[in-house]
């Protein structure tokens, strides 16, 4: 970009809205993470950081309680399982040394803040190419208020967080014809996930359609769909059965028989089953509408009406809507995400030729034409996708401003967040030693992380050593206040309380651990430590309060 490119406007708004953008999701993220509403997926990202900078790549004890021998064949987890059999994501090994540099979940949640915003400025250079400065500004800020950018940002690190800055910069190198650059790009974005191929294929698919690069467009799509077809039929299960036991079956089991399946099966199960294949796509159908409404908002949306958007984002929108379980249409997760890069692009390309077309660098002269001034009909509907994720508390990023539920009511104020954090749950931290093993809550996972030996409790106790010997834990602690708080209206926070106090309950009885300290309803316990009878005297004080709480009213 030339110097005098930075002075015109359009440069200046981009740059605005990333550095708003920046700023207060980094705010956000890291508050979220440091007040304990990062969880159980944030552990497990730094836990295989950590073990890499170890030496120890891609292993975690986390991820092994996850794998299908413990889910399914009840076996214990294990420290140095491989993570390459759930999830194929070499790409991680890319942000080592800055882990290296600065060991903490928290790093973890800065880098996703910036590749997020990072992908934002490259996508307005992408739009210059076809688009006015005008245009590729608002395009840039509908990036940042979209509400499948903001969510996923929001949340815990995850490695789809790479996907719109590689893509961006795959697309920007194919229009420069930088096949260099592209080649690479696209490695690149293969090795973010094992499924990360199916935002490339989409890609290939766009340049053999548009006969605008079709040699390089079919060259794309062989390379994303074998790889994909090696790495999870022939690569990934060398390191464990859990792609053809577990995620087939949990995502796609529905299109199969039996209780595993390869993709071979699955893509075969849907060519074979063509009225169930049109049923998945349009059921929920309100469910459906209502996603792709949410990704379409932000871009006033202009990808309903583009063949190029179809064209890139239609394979990622296909996986996600032949799917099963609720997690494929929840736009604030990181599989929104897949289809932010066809979607934008396809925009671009769409006012582009409109641009071409009409010789004009009027938006409203561009735009369709509806009964509106279009570049302030565009601007409200960045707003509303910003005011309608706000509302809906991505990842409970805003319980401290919005009620987590009304009818019960559960809102934690951000003073009480606090408190609890400074007075009950850091003193209980710091008395686990950094080379102990430990068993904690979903919440206090990532903050005791980093270390070899971690699983979540009330699920798991015990675990195999690097001695593959099986051992109970050195330490388990328990915020049993959060649960709750939260079970009121919560199933799952419920079950789980339950769980956790019949446990802690046994493991006091037979003295297997002893109690080392509680306040305020988080709970510390020592394998093979005595009970002082005042900690006792408070367990079961606590304990009689939950269960008032949790008995049915008469």
């Amino acid at each position: 970009m030339e110097l005098s490119e930075l002075k015109k406007p359009g440069v200046r708004m981009a740059i605005a809205s990333a550095s708003v953008f920046f700023g207060l999701t980094l705010i956000f993220i890291l508050h979220r993470y440091y007040s304990f509403y990062a969880d159980f997926d944030q552990g497990i990202f730094n836990q295989v950081f950590w073990n890499g900078i170890h030496g120890r790549f891609f292993q975690s004890s986390l991820s092994s309680s996850l794998s299908t021998n413990v889910v399914h064949d009840g076996d214990v987890p294990e420290v140095f399982y491989h993570r390459l059999g759930q999830h194929f994501t070499p790409a991680l090994l890319l942000w080592l040394p800055l882990y290296a540099l600065f060991p903490s979940p928290a790093t973890l949640s800065v880098l996703q803040v910036t590749l997020i915003t990072a992908a934002g400025l490259v996508l307005y250079v992408l739009a210059r190419v076809h688009v006015q400065p005008q245009i590729a500004a608002l395009i840039t800020a509908s990036y940042y208020g979209a509400n499948a950018v903001i969510g996923p940002t929001l949340t815990n690190f995850h490695d789809s967080s790479q996907l719109p800055l590689f893509v961006f910069s795959l697309l920007l190198a194919m229009e420069k014809r930088l096949w260099w650059l592209f080649w690479p790009l696209a490695v690149l974005i293969l090795a973010i996930r094992e499924d990360s191929g199916v935002v490339l294929f989409g890609v290939g698919f766009y340049l053999v359609v548009s006969r605008r690069h079709p040699q390089v467009g079919l060259a794309t799509c062989c390379l994303s769909f074998g790889y994909m077809l090696v790495l999870t039929n022939l690569i990934m299960p060398l390191f464990s059965e859990d792609i053809s036991r577990r995620f087939m079956i949990e995502r796609f089991g529905q299109y199969a028989e039996g209780d595993r399946a390869t993709t071979l099966d699955i893509i075969w199960g849907i060519i074979s089953q063509p009225l169930r294949l049109v049923g998945e796509l349009f059921s929920p159908f309100w469910g459906t509408l209502k996603y792709l409404l949410g990704q379409w908002l932000p871009l006033a949306f202009i990808p309903a009406l583009s063949g190029s958007a179809w064209a890139i984002a239609g394979f990622p929108f296909l996986k996600l809507f032949l799917g099963q379980g609720d997690s494929v249409l929840a736009i604030n997760i990181r599989y929104a995400l897949t289809v932010i890069p066809g979607l934008f692009y396809g925009t671009i390309l769409w006012w582009g030729h409109r641009q071409r077309l009409h010789q004009s660098q009027d938006i409203n002269t561009l735009a369709p034409r509806w009964p509106v001034n279009f570049r302030k009909f565009w601007v409200a509907c960045i707003a509303l996708s910003v005011v309608l994720t706000f509302m809906s508390n991505p990842n409970r990023t805003f319980s401290f401003i919005i009620p987590d539920s009304i009818q019960p009511w559960v809102y934690v104020s951000l003073p009480q967040r606090w408190q609890h954090v400074q007075e009950d749950i850091r003193p209980l931290l710091a008395q686990v030693p950094d080379d102990a093993s430990v068993s904690a809550t979903t919440y206090l996972v990532p903050h005791l992380s980093g270390r070899r030996e971690i699983l979540r409790f009330p699920d798991h106790i015990l675990l195999r050593n690097d001695d593959r010997q099986v051992e109970s834990v050195d330490y388990v602690i328990a915020d049993l206040w959060q649960l709750r708080e939260y079970q009121v209206a919560f199933r799952r926070d419920r079950e789980r309380l339950q769980q956790s106090m019949t446990l802690i309950d046994q493991m006091l009885g037979n003295r297997s651990y002893g109690l080392k300290e509680i306040k305020n309803g988080v709970i510390l316990l020592q394998k093979g430590a005595e009970s002082p009878q005042d900690k006792i005297e408070a367990w079961q004080a606590f304990r009689r309060n939950v269960d008032s709480l949790l008995r049915p009213p008469a």
